[in-house]
């Protein structure tokens, strides 16, 4: 009997013996400069992930505890990025511009790679054809991919059909943003007429979804006032888009003498989300860097990223985010821009901070330093001294882009099993 206790004992013995060395996280990040806006964090720390989730946050955490260490010294550990304004409703529909088009891109070959994980198609879908959308794209996509419901039921097919008003329904678009999850915002865009009535029904759409509304309104001639479109038809909270902009058509926001105009700054002060939306025609340094010198700022910084955008002056969010820095906004604040700004802009406040039981959507960034250019939607070229690049990606807790194999062991001890 009493070598059956002692036996019992001895395995209880290992058992805890066990416990006690099991390793608490999967992955830790380790030694690295965490900058995370929502909780206030700009300097050293290590991050902890288990299960998918942010499992500690600490100046210090022991190795040991990890299955995985990957060292991240010298980088800058960030949330996901959050590109708020692309186009990824891409199909094979000829003539649709970007809606289930060849016009759109794919979410995944055009996210990880430069720390994105999570991107918002704004207007690609309306109603009518958002379930297309939703179960060829959203729901077979590795990046999370968000949307805005075009208030043209047909989506954003351009030409005539982007000016159709009897297919801007404000109830059924509203209806059925509230039925998806995945439906964040209302787009209206392109519109060329004389008056507001997309933008009011688009809207009537968002206050009946509880959802922002982003505007790009194209443009007429004569354009229409600005200040009307910000100060009284947009509420606090909805987006306007292209803000550094200047097409045919539309009042740009930084005036003839080179100045923010007054109504600007009070739209700003009273809610109005400014959003960049690069694209391939919406970003002029004439307009970007007075407006910053003034110290006018973006809330958001996205790419409108799309077949037209993507090898031109735009490239991808992190180019976009490298002119931001080299126009003398801080790095914490084109962070911020870029992650929880973005997560409030679109009332997805479970994103875009590392808070610990947040989802484990990390950007792994290196500056580079050296000479570089960078180029505008009008073609022309702005030198700079900072560059941003994407070292490592994690979506959900699994690494998916790891640009110099810092996640990975070295060959030679992995083929000696060492």
């Amino acid at each position: 009997m009493k070598y059956i206790i002692l036996f019992i004992l001895i395995g209880s013995g290992l058992l805890l013996s066990f416990s006690s060395s099991a390793q608490n996280y999967d992955i830790l990040l380790n030694d690295g400069h965490l900058i995370d806006p929502k909780n206030g964090i700009d300097g050293p720390m290590d991050v902890a992930i288990k299960n998918g989730k942010i499992a500690r946050v600490a100046e210090q955490i022991d190795a040991l505890e990890a299955e995985q260490v990957i060292e991240v010294g010298g980088f800058y550990v960030t949330p996901g990025l959050i590109d708020i304004h692309s186009h990824n409703f891409h199909g094979t529909e000829p003539d649709a511009y970007l809606s289930n088009s060849f016009t759109a891109l794919p979410p995944d070959g055009f996210s990880f790679r430069v720390g994105v994980t999570t991107l918002v198609d704004v207007g690609g879908a309306g109603w009518k054809n958002f379930e297309t959308f939703k179960d060829q794209t959203i729901n077979r996509s590795k990046t999370r991919v968000l949307s805005f419901l075009n208030i043209v039921g047909g989506g954003m097919k351009g030409g005539e059909q982007e000016q159709d008003t009897s297919d801007m329904d404000a109830e059924m678009t509203g209806m059925v943003a509230k039925r998806h999850p995945e439906v964040v915002g209302i787009k209206v865009a392109h519109y060329a007429g004389p008056n507001w009535k997309p933008v009011d029904r688009a809207v009537e759409a968002g206050r009946i979804a509880n959802v922002p509304v982003m505007v790009d309104f194209g443009g007429t001639i004569p354009p229409l006032p600005l200040d009307s479109l910000l100060l009284h038809h947009l509420r606090p909270g909805d987006i306007f888009t292209h803000t550094f902009g200047h097409v045919p058509g539309r009042i740009p926001i930084v005036n003839e003498r080179g100045k923010v105009r007054d109504y600007v700054w009070e739209a700003q002060e009273r809610g109005i989300i400014f959003d960049v939306g690069h694209g391939g025609g919406s970003f002029l340094f004439r307009q970007a860097i007075p407006a910053l010198k003034e110290g006018f700022r973006p809330n958001t910084i996205s790419t409108d990223l799309h077949t037209g955008s993507m090898n031109a002056g735009m490239k991808s969010q992190i180019n976009v985010m490298s002119k931001f820095l080299n126009m003398n906004m801080e790095l914490k604040d084109v962070i911020a821009a870029s992650t929880w700004n973005s997560a409030q802009a679109i009332k997805q406040d479970h994103l875009g901070h590392l808070s610990e039981g947040a989802v484990a959507d990390v950007a792994v960034l290196n500056i580079q330093e050296g000479e570089f250019g960078f180029i505008d939607a009008g073609g022309y070229r702005m030198n700079g001294n900072q560059k941003l690049e994407c070292e490592l990606t994690i979506r959900a807790g699994k690494v998916v882009w790891d640009l110099n194999g810092m996640s990975r062991p070295y060959w030679i001890k992995e083929e000696m099993g060492q």
